[in-house]
């Protein structure tokens, strides 16, 4: 009788830990099923959830640094024709994005529409010195003008450069260059991001995921258009996926990420190329591509943004962005720093320039549960074009035409502890837990099955040898 309840004890023990086990192993599929129902819901944008309290006013702070390049050789350029020599003054911080996105509106069709209030701060504390520090840079008239003007009109032009005391080159502060002067050719104010305080960007209508949550954050409209009109072509001015602070949850780093950003008016593509930890928290790096500014001799899908044959030496040039069809005008090329996977003639006519993958690169960490952009850096370099003219005093000595920078941008911004540790107590520790309590019921229901069963069969084997 002594045996037999303990073979029953066994037998139930090895059932115990069959179903322990069995329940684990339910447990994956089903936890997997609860994570994902949590998650979606909280990616969706409307008020209530943690996307939307992220997506109406993030508090994470967004930083935008300048460095310029300063020309340490004006006079040689004008006069004899030299190449131009930069070097490298910076960085001038400020503090953007301090302020919620405004006439916020939820619309009947899933899309949420706002505008982007623009602001800037002096960061001081962050700067290598004062916005008044001086910098010899190109004169954003004379270059202009040289560009918009035909050459008839250059005879003209030359008299006015001349009765303004003018030339190719002038020493502007730090604020005026970024934030606008009073130019005296012109009689207006200009700047490279004037105007900027006070204004907008935007209107923007994007997805709020609540019906198809793979479009959250997609941009639906820009400016009330499903598309661009800068580039004349349907492939380049498609509006391609979020503005790059979110994605849909559950990242396939197979797959590549797109985002749209009006400061270069055009959409690009990210690629993953590492996993990363930041903070404690596994996050996808993504980086653009060579092929995003490589000549359309190298990337075909490139030719639609080859504006000028002339300036780009039959569009054989890569790494720079023409973008005067959405810049009333202006001869703007956008690059990266220091031309970083540009065409090496870019830095054969340009001295002082060294382009370095670690500092120049523009990425994205992307938390790969949430879709949500915890670190970024966007790196974007201005240039300006200017070329000979045999009619204009300060350019009858330029023999070719030159991509000139004139400053570089860093936007960046990251996580804090804080929010860090919000981050994962919320929702990656939740998930954790989760994941432990299936792996030890999973194993300990193997264990106490295999253990059990095990003794069974010792016990059982040991009576029917005492009843032989």
């Amino acid at each position: 009788m002594g045996c037999f309840s303990i073979k029953c004890g066994l037998l139930a023990g090895s059932v115990f830990g069959a179903v322990i086990a069995i329940l684990g192993g339910i447990l994956i599929p089903v936890g997997d099923m609860i994570i994902e129902r949590t998650v979606k819901k909280e990616a969706v944008i409307e008020p209530g959830t943690t996307a939307y309290d992220n997506w109406a006013a993030s508090e994470i702070a967004i930083y935008r640094q300048f460095w310029f390049f300063d020309v340490k050789n004006p006079q040689q350029v004008v006069q004899e024709g030299a190449f131009p020599e930069v070097q490298e003054k910076g960085p001038y911080t400020y503090k953007t994005r301090y302020l919620p996105k405004a006439n916020v509106t939820f619309n009947p069709n899933n899309t949420a529409s706002f505008v982007l209030p623009l602001g800037a701060i002096f960061e001081p504390s962050m700067s290598v010195g004062p916005e008044e520090d001086t910098v010899t840079s190109l004169n954003l008239a004379v270059a202009g003008a040289y560009s918009l003007l035909p050459p008839a009109s250059h005879i003209l032009l030359d008299m006015v450069i001349n009765s303004t005391n003018s030339s190719l080159f002038q020493h502007r502060t730090v604020k005026e260059l970024l934030w606008g002067y009073h130019d005296p050719i012109l009689k207006d104010t200009i700047g490279l991001f004037s105007p900027y305080n006070g204004t907008t960007d935007g209107p923007y209508n994007v997805f709020t995921g609540k019906d198809d949550i793979s479009k959250v954050s997609v941009i639906d409209r820009w400016r009330g258009e499903t598309k661009l009109s800068f580039w004349n072509d349907t492939y380049c001015d498609m509006i391609n996926g979020t503005d790059g602070s979110s994605f849909a949850p559950f990242v396939d780093k197979d797959v590549p990420l797109y985002f749209f950003s009006s400061d270069i008016c055009r959409s690009v593509s990210a690629s993953y190329e590492a996993t990363m930890n930041l903070k404690g928290i596994e996050v996808y790096r993504y980086t653009l591509l060579p092929s995003t500014l490589a000549s359309p001799v190298d990337n075909p899908d490139n030719k639609c943004f080859c504006r000028n044959y002339e300036t780009t030496k039959n569009c054989t040039l890569a790494g720079a962005l023409d973008i005067s069809s959405c810049s009333d005008g202006r001869p703007i090329f956008i690059s990266l720093p220091h031309f970083l996977q540009g065409s090496e003639y870019l830095r054969e006519v340009v001295l002082g320039l060294h382009p370095d993958e670690e500092h120049h690169k523009t990425f994205l960490d992307v938390e790969p549960i949430t879709g949500f952009t915890l670190n970024f850096a966007k790196r974007i370099q201005v240039n300006m074009m200017y070329g000979p003219a045999k009619d204009i005093t300060v350019l009858n000595k330029v023999k070719d035409h030159t991509l000139l920078p004139l400053a570089w941008m860093n936007e960046t911004a990251t996580l804090d502890d804080k929010t860090a540790d919000m981050f994962k107590r919320e929702l990656l520790s939740r998930i954790d837990m989760l994941e432990i309590v299936q792996q030890v019921l999973l194993i300990a229901g193997v264990i106490i099955f295999c253990v059990c069963l095990i003794a069974f069969f010792c016990v059982r084997r040991k009576s029917k040898a005492n009843l032989g």
